[in-house]
């Protein structure tokens, strides 16, 4: 997630373009929420498949997600006028629209802010989560802004594992049964950026970081 710090930096300062993002996590994580100063000391000690569990914190709010078998977006962009609520939905709208091509509805989810008791992000929906028709939710995501520079990223969750979901927050995990199960992540990436694309009407060009970006990012301290 410093990637996407630095991208909201860069483009701050006009040396990047506006970027979308995806990507997956190895070994998996546990992200706190920018303010998340308490969280079960048991964590820094997890395992899952032979492999620590890593701890990292987000550069924006919110509750702790657990990152194994989802997808995780980011946009950072500027020019998206609107309060906090309506620049969720401005940019989540190619989420619904991607996802509805592939014949799965979302909709806003309708809690409060009963969330911040809750340490788990995928245990409430509030209005900037994107839920299924019953209610689990799918997608949450989380907001940072500089002026008018927004970083907007969420997790996906597409396969996660209900037993280290429960390890991680001592309760069951909603199972994402609704969702096509013959998908591949590249599938999945490739009718979002399409969809991308269509809503914000822009050409979308695949543009690696160079070495010399990634050696930015490795000395980088937010």
């Amino acid at each position: 997630m410093a990637i996407d710090r630095w991208l909201l930096e860069q483009h701050q300062s006009g040396k990047h373009p506006s970027t979308l993002r995806f990507y997956t996590w190895s070994p998996s994580a546990i992200s706190l929420g920018y303010h998340q100063r308490q969280y079960p000391e048991y964590w820094q000690n997890l395992t899952w498949q032979g492999h620590k569990l890593d701890l990292v914190r987000r550069p924006t709010g919110g509750r702790a997600v657990l990152h194994q078998g989802d997808l995780t977006y980011a946009v950072i962009t500027s020019g998206i006028t609107g309060n906090r609520l309506q620049v969720y939905e401005k940019i989540c709208e190619f989420l619904i629209q991607g996802w509805r091509s592939l014949g799965v509805e979302l909709r806003y989810g309708t809690e409060g802010r009963g969330y911040i008791h809750n340490p788990n992000c995928f245990g409430t929906a509030t209005s900037a989560d994107l839920v299924l028709p019953d209610g689990t939710k799918i997608i949450g995501s989380a907001q940072l802004r500089r002026g008018e520079i927004i970083l907007q990223h969420g997790s996906i969750r597409l396969q996660p594992d209900t037993e280290l979901f429960a390890q991680v927050f001592g309760a069951k995990s909603f199972t994402t049964g609704q969702l096509p199960q013959n998908l591949s992540v590249e599938n999945i990436i490739a009718v979002l950026v399409a969809a991308a694309s269509d809503y914000f009407d822009v050409q979308i060009e695949l543009q690696p970081l160079s070495s010399s970006e990634w050696e930015e990012i490795l000395v980088y301290q937010p």
